[in-house]
């Protein structure tokens, strides 16, 4: 069976570069743990290559390479063009929307005309949300419930979690409430927001802890929103600091030992796909945003110790802009298997464009006929076209994203201050100062997810119990005691103190 070209997924006798010390304890794996460790040996063996240093990340150079095609469009006086069909990661953007509705950093009006000072009061010492007017909401959680729970109530999908509780440090109140202060001032006010974000820099710092990392992050987006500089600086900052693969790998790496939600989502799905690959005699895995591929190591390695097991495992990943059915050459000896995870999220929505490339990319799938579809889903609320709503919310995203660095690796790690700064930094920017197409990213619920996949054409296959039970035990025993790993109805969601960031489910074609 075919393996990685030039990974070994051995590591020899050389020195990791990922050194697991640097998270907490509780945070990695058990030796006998049903996990392999290969995505942390692939991880490894990558880094081991001596021109790594040199070469940028992927995802950057994706990003850097669009933003330098958009400078040249613009010398030309051109409209950089939106394409056709899909866009691998970043969507085109003609600045100047043809309604003008979110694209107005110069409008005379209020950031948020319809809403009261007082329609959102954040207090973080009780760790509560409180709409005036409307109650307050339990800070507490009990987990067992949490994970007993099966039906969630309308109101926790659309914000995107199993109940209220915000996931942040309880130790300052005051960062929460100026940002609703910046965000009430007048556009035309400059001097006013000015003056409230500089009072948000005193209490937020990139090397303090969550909640003010998390701070320094949405107040330098909101100061690049108001300077009404958005899109440019967020293209010239990916133009002029390149991140090498070597460091986001290493920071991709702590991320790894760190927090489960990808290496469960790998486990669940990679077991799924052992399950059909008992009767394939070719395994043919169509994989849809795959990156560097870090889940496969762990597949092959699986195949690998199988008795009777496929003899031929084929991976196909190619751009989604412009793939087409005959190209990924599918043979009927084949056992197909397409699988996308938390990708779908940078798809442009329904908002940029009336061709719906989510819906296009479904479609693909459903005329690929595999005999199973794994969707990973970034869960998400924080896609509002109304920037007030989308602030808000993903403010709480992204607070519990800080909040779980915080309980789980050390401040002073330079991989988790990569990290925050390269992947969750560079997030809140694309989220807070940019608009129209520019904004890339643009997550759902799952629940919209369903809707979608089940109007395309496909129906969900039934989780496996035994595995779910699997990944609980997992999660319970060898991480930090606030992750939660849960069922809703054919979903695995996994979450942090009670907000869910991630699901996952498996998919049919419904046959005609």
């Amino acid at each position: 069976m075919p393996v990685y070209a030039n990974h070994n997924l051995d590591n020899g006798s050389k020195e990791s570069p990922i050194d697991s010390s640097s998270s907490s304890p509780s945070s990695g794996m058990s030796s006998d743990s049903p996990f392999p460790n290969a995505m942390l040996k692939y991880i490894n063996q990558m880094l081991m290559e001596e021109d790594l240093e040199e070469k940028t990340c992927m995802l950057q150079d994706c990003l850097a390479l669009q933003a330098a095609e958009r400078s040249f469009y613009e010398v030309l006086c051109h409209n950089y063009p939106i394409p056709a069909g899909l866009n691998h990661y970043y969507p085109d953007d003609d600045c100047n929307s043809s309604k003008g509705e979110f694209n107005s950093f110069c409008t005379q009006t209020s950031l948020i005309d319809s809403l009261e000072r007082t329609s959102l009061f954040l207090d973080l010492r009780r760790g509560t949300i409180e709409r005036l007017g409307e109650g307050s909401i339990s800070p507490s959680v009990d987990v067992d419930k949490v994970r007993g729970r099966k039906n969630y109530q309308r109101e926790d999908v659309e914000e995107g979690r199993i109940n209220k509780q915000l996931a942040l440090s309880l130790d300052d109140s005051e960062q929460t409430e100026m940002f609703d202060d910046v965000l009430l001032c007048k556009v035309n006010d400059q001097r006013t927001a000015n003056e409230m974000l500089k009072l948000i820099r005193q209490h937020s710092s990139e090397f303090g802890d969550g909640t003010q990392r998390s701070a320094h992050d949405f107040a330098n987006a909101l100061t690049t929103r108001l300077a009404g500089m958005g899109a440019p600086l967020f293209f010239a900052h990916l133009l002029s600091n390149r991140t090498s693969a070597a460091d986001a790998l290493k920071a991709y790496g702590v991320y790894v030992l760190a927090c489960p939600f990808k290496k469960m989502s790998n486990f669940y799905a990679n077991k799924r796909i052992m399950e059909l690959a008992e009767k394939a005699t070719t395994l043919h895995i169509i994989d849809f945003g795959i990156c560097y591929g870090f889940q496969w190591p762990c597949l092959i390695q699986l195949l690998s110790a199988q008795a009777g097991g496929p003899s031929k495992l084929r991976i196909t990943a190619k751009k989604w802009e412009t793939i087409q059915l005959e190209e990924l050459k599918i043979t009927k000896d084949e056992v197909v298997v397409v699988n996308c995870m938390h990708r779908l999220k940078n798809l442009p929505d329904d908002t940029v464009s009336p061709t719906s490339a989510r819906e296009t990319v479904l479609k693909l799938i459903r005329s690929i006929n595999p005999e199973l579809f794994i969707h990973g889903v970034a869960n998400g609320t924080y896609n509002a076209p109304f920037f007030f709503s989308r602030f808000r919310k993903a403010l709480f995203h992204f607070s519990a994203q800080f909040d779980i660095f915080e309980a789980t690796v050390a401040q002073d790690d330079p991989q988790r201050m990569m990290f925050e700064k390269e992947i969750h930094g560079r997030d809140i920017m694309n989220l807070v100062a940019c608009e129209g197409t520019e904004r890339v990213e643009r997550p759902e619920t799952y629940k919209q997810w369903q809707v979608r996949t089940l109007r395309t054409g496909f129906k969900q296959v039934p989780l496996n119990q035994e595995l779910v039970k699997k990944v609980m035990d997992m999660v319970q025993s060898s991480y930090h005691r606030d992750f939660v790993v849960d069922v809703d109805g054919h979903w695995m969601l996994q979450g942090w103190k009670g907000r869910i960031i991630y699901a996952l489910s498996c998919w049919k074609p419904v046959k005609n």
